[in-house]
């Protein structure tokens, strides 16, 4: 009987699955690869292969097929049972108006619904172009209201973000990474430099080490899209982390199809970016610099000078990138497996950035009723940065370069022994060639998520999502300075020294949410949301310096004396979070939302802070009335939001130091009064604008306008000698930010053998400290003498001033003058890609107009008599004054010399391709040649090698002072690239 019914049922089963194919291109008949076809209302789907055709079969004798691709408009199909080869057109979105964009934690929305300015970059635009050194470093010139800078050119990272201006004084600056749901440390950690330079003793007492920042281990190869929140109108669902703004990384995943494999390969050379010569010297210049053992020294060699530029920055760094990817998947699972090996050497001898990353993404659809979603990246990598930056103690290489005449020469000898430096206190060969400093990092991050139907009905779904995440790593810093070393040896110094450094940092974020849509009728629908989160952190640092070093030991147990320092950062959140997002036919979308956080970070670790969020987009093309078909979208919106930032770690207690007294040990209370009642720093936004979309939406734009309002800024303030302290955590000031920003999309083009397509955008932020309970006092610099920052109430929190002389305008109440500001006035940049048959040509443009930074590296090279123009004639209006003895002569009169213009023209990124006939291959493959080229052509006027420099880091405010740094570069870049499919 079984058998009977079984041979009955079977021809129904068969005839219940039809076969569909087709292929699907763009509007000019190429082929797209990857593109979704999924079947309406099942789980049914595959992807295009490498000729842009697919296969699947469809329940029944019809259904509606969902095609979607990155970049392209969505597009929805009915088919039959009678339909064979399809062919399907995809039109490209320009205005990313198809584009699903992040509005909470548990929901999305196409940007055509979108109430705020969230910009995005595709994997296309992130490293399309060419090679990227970094993740943040690809984000240059691509997203409105960013600030993106290298703190300096050394390999391995080191690049400050910052979004819609300043947002505080002293706590944290930098937006908050978000990979796949897991809260990405971008912690900055010293090596312990500062024993050996002694930048932090004085003129100012913060490290500068340089260091890169850990959001450097993530590999941009694997990225599929970044979103960026750039205020708390966007980010208040994040609470106390984003007062800084929210960066959203999703990475790639596999595709239900047959599988696909991707080989690259890229081989490349990076060099200076800019060379600024030597002076050019003469026996009487010579000794008009370093006297009589100049002018010995000159003669003793008969004038014979080295070119030291190009033997410590001439190095032509060879770069490597090799990169492995396998995806694809059937209706049940997907699958992303990727790996990337990269091998840059950079333009110093001895520096360079390895590393290595193996990442493993899966999706899994368990039953019909719960999804499964892992992600995991393992990373392993090591910089070696060499040893630049300000110091005290003229030991770093840039210091010791602009210290050292050419005419004197520092090569070692046919045994390799080192002369010492007659003339500085180290021999920069010397120390490039036999010191370490070098950054280890092993790093593991995992992701998980869990997703519930727990109702799923036509207009009425409930689930429930579960997250999780890990990011943890090791890092160990070794830097050796051997006791053969000029400022090592002979009483020098420590006669050696070995600092290693390691830092434990174990990251964890949970969320538990719950996500309803309802559709009412027709025309309106709800999404509800809410939720609890919980993000932990544990970071324990610890830095052992061992001097005195025995014989070539470098082991610290090797050692005549040993010290130790130790840093933990142990932080619990706790948040809650509820939203509603309503929908009135796609005509007006109105979100709000709330926030609420608690921390051990804050001086009562039980009291909840709230954040609300509230906005509302008017598709006012979207009216029964509207009539204008030239215009396809006119939206107005609005946004409001509140987010937060904590206080410095450790700002809420009073610290106790370690002391001896008579043979004893014990503790004392710091100079520094922590306090138990400090709020969070909190940042207010509200902004509006418009989206235009013409011609089809072949022409969009974008403007928006926001004030951001900080409260409650942070600031450790001088107190009175009476109460035991000199210094005192405090909320004591407030600033305002307020912006434009524009972004123009188009396609001015578009033929079966020619396309264009561009991307302009737009943006200039101004920002003024509208409250400040203290005095107006000085910071981020050196001192007035040579131009600093001033914190002062209705002024710019970046303004730079100094000392004034008779030609400046100085404030008579506090003999201060201004000479500039660290913020730009405004920033343009202009993306273009242009596709001639298997041709593509792609360009990246950036202008920054205005914006300040106080150069100190001409200070020193004035002071030592190196400067390449100190015998030139340009800035005396008199023409008399040669610009060396012009600006030594300012020195303790003005600081206007050495406050400069960092304004530039740029072609961040440019590059030429050619995809080769795939019936070469016999269509079972696709191979594309490229060579491209990153900051091949700059205009500036600076005088130094880069007006993209930070002394200090990614500091919030100081982040435009240049002492000595590690130059920047410039690379091109050969690559061949293999689509398997």
């Amino acid at each position: 009987m079984l058998l009977f019914l079984f041979g009955i049922a079977m021809p129904v089963i068969l005839q219940a699955q039809t076969a569909v194919s087709g292929t699907v291109t763009d509007q000019r008949g190429n082929p797209l690869i990857g593109v979704s076809v999924k079947v309406k209302g099942s789980e049914g789907g595959t992807a295009t292969d490498a000729n842009g055709r697919f296969s699947l079969s469809i329940p029944g004798k019809s259904a509606t097929l969902e095609i979607s691709s990155i970049g392209f408009k969505s597009q929805t199909l009915q088919v039959t049972d009678a339909s064979s080869n399809i062919s399907l057109k995809l039109q490209e979105d320009v205005g990313r108006l198809d584009e699903v964009v992040v509005t909470g934690l548990a929901s999305s929305v196409k940007r055509s619904n979108l109430a705020n300015a969230v910009s995005s970059v595709s994997a296309k635009e992130l490293i399309g172009t060419t090679v990227q050194p970094s993740m943040d470093a690809a984000l240059y010139g691509k997203v409105t209201g960013s600030n993106v800078s290298a703190n300096s050119g050394a390999p391995g990272g080191g690049i400050s973000v910052k979004l819609r201006g300043i947002t505080s004084l002293v706590a944290n600056s930098q937006p908050l990474f978000i990979v796949d749901g897991v809260y990405y440390d971008n912690s900055a950690i010293n090596a312990g430099l500062n024993f050996i330079s002694k930048a932090a003793g004085q003129g100012s007492t913060t490290f500068q080490d340089n260091p890169s920042n850990r959001i450097a281990d993530l590999d941009p190869e694997d990225i599929e899209r970044i979103e960026i929140l750039k205020g708390a109108s966007a980010a208040a669902i994040y609470g106390s982390r984003a007062a800084a703004g929210v960066v959203i990384i999703t990475t790639k995943r596999g595709k239900s199809g047959k599988p696909r494999i991707e080989l690259a390969q890229t081989f490349g050379v990076q060099m200076q970016l800019k060379k600024l010569g030597q002076r050019q010297w003469t026996r009487d210049k010579a000794a008009a610099a370093f006297g009589a053992l100049g002018d010995s020294i000159y003669q003793s060699v008969n004038g014979k000078t080295y070119d030291y530029e190009e033997e410590l920055y001439g190095n032509d760094g060879l770069m490597s990138t090799s990169r492995l990817s396998v995806s694809g998947g059937n209706d049940k699972t997907a699958y992303y497996l990727g790996y990337t090996y990269k091998d840059d050497e950079g333009i110093v001898k001895g520096t360079g950035y390895r590393k290595s990353s193996f990442r493993l993404n899966v999706d899994q659809k368990v039953t019909n009723f719960l999804d499964l979603s892992v992600n995991s990246n393992y990373v392993s990598s090591r910089a070696d940065r060499g040893y630049f930056n300000n110091d005290n103690t003229s030991t770093s290489m840039g210091v010791s370069y602009v210290s050292t005449p050419s005419w004197v020469n520092l090569y070692p000898d046919a045994n390799g022994n080192y002369p010492d430096n007659p003339v500085a206190p180290s021999n920069f060969l010397q120390t490039r060639d036999l010191i370490t400093n070098a950054e280890f990092v092993e790093r593991i991050l995992m992701a998980g998520t869990a997703t519930l139907k727990i109702l799923n009905k036509p207009g009425n779904n409930l689930r429930m999502i579960a997250r999780g995440g890990l990011d943890q790593y090791t890092l160990n810093t070794v830097a050796i300075f051997p006791q053969e070393l000029q400022f090592e040896k002979n009483g020098n110094g420590t006669n050696g020294a070995s600092i290693y450094g390691t830092t434990l940092s174990k990251g964890t974020n949970m969320s538990a949410l719950l996500l309803h849509d309802f559709q009412l009728n027709t025309d309106l629908s709800f999404r509800t949301q809410l939720g609890i989160t919980a993000e932990n952190l544990n970071q324990n640092t610890t830095v052992n310096t061992a001097t005195q070093l025995i014989g070539t030991q470098t082991n610290i147990d090797q050692a005549g004396a040993l010290q130790g320092e130790q840093e933990k950062i142990i932080q619990k959140d706790r948040g809650y979070f509820v939203q509603e997002e309503i929908n009135y036919s796609h005509l007006v979308l109105l979100t709000l939302g709330l926030r609420a956080d608690k921390s051990s970070r804050n001086g009562d670790a039980n009291k909840l802070y709230y954040f609300p969020k509230a906005s509302v987009a008017f598709n006012v093309n979207k009216l029964p009335s509207w009539s204008m078909e030239s215009i396809s979208q006119l939206k107005l919106r609005a946004a409001y939001g509140q987010s937060g930032n904590f206080a410095p770690f450790g700002a809420i207690y009073t610290p106790l130091l370690p002391t001896g007294f008579n043979s004893s040990t014990g503790s004392e209370v710091t100079l520094t009064r922590g306090n138990e009642l400090l709020k969070p720093e909190r940042q207010t936004e509200f902004e509006t604008g418009l989206d235009l979309g013409i011609l089809r939406d072949k022409v969009v734009l974008t403007f928006t306008y926001y004030t951001k309002k900080v409260d409650d800024l942070i600031l450790d303030v001088v107190v009175p000698s009476s109460s035991g302290f000199t210094k005192a955590w405090e909320n004591v000031a407030a600033i305002k930010n307020t912006g434009i920003e524009i972004a123009l999309a188009a396609t001015p083009i578009a033929t079966k053998d020619l396309k264009w397509t561009q991307t302009t955008n737009f943006w200039t932020n101004t920002a003024k400290v509208t409250r400040l309970d203290v005095p107006a006092f000085n910071t981020g610099a050196f001192g007035a003498t040579l131009g600093t920052y001033r914190i002062e109430q209705g002024k710019s929190p970046t303004q730079i001033v100094g000392i004034g002389g008779p030609d400046d305008k100085v404030d008579p109440a506090t003999g201060l003058a201004v000479y500039g500001d660290g913020e730009p006035d405004f920033n343009l940049s202009s993306y273009h890609s242009l596709i001639y048959k298997n041709f593509e040509f792609d360009v990246l443009v950036h202008w920054k107009k205005g914006g300040e930074n106080i150069n100190l590296s001409t200070l020193l090279s004035d002071i030592f008599g190196t400067s390449p123009d100190y015998d030139d004639k340009t800035l005396d209006p008199t023409g008399q004054a040669i610009n060396g003895a012009y600006r030594l002569a300012a020195l303790g009169v003005t600081a206007r010399p050495w406050v400069e213009n960092t304004s530039y023209f740029r072609v961040r990124e440019i590059g030429l391709s050619y995809r080769l006939p795939t019936e070469w291959f016999r269509n079972v493959a696709q191979v594309k040649l490229g060579i491209s080229g990153r900051n091949l052509i700059n205009v500036f006027k600076y005088s130094s090698y880069d007006p993209e420099v930070s002394n200090f880091g990614s500091n919030a405010i100081s982040s435009n002072v240049e002492v000595t740094p590690f130059p920047s570069s410039k690379s091109v870049h050969f690559n061949i690239t293999v689509n398997f499919n």
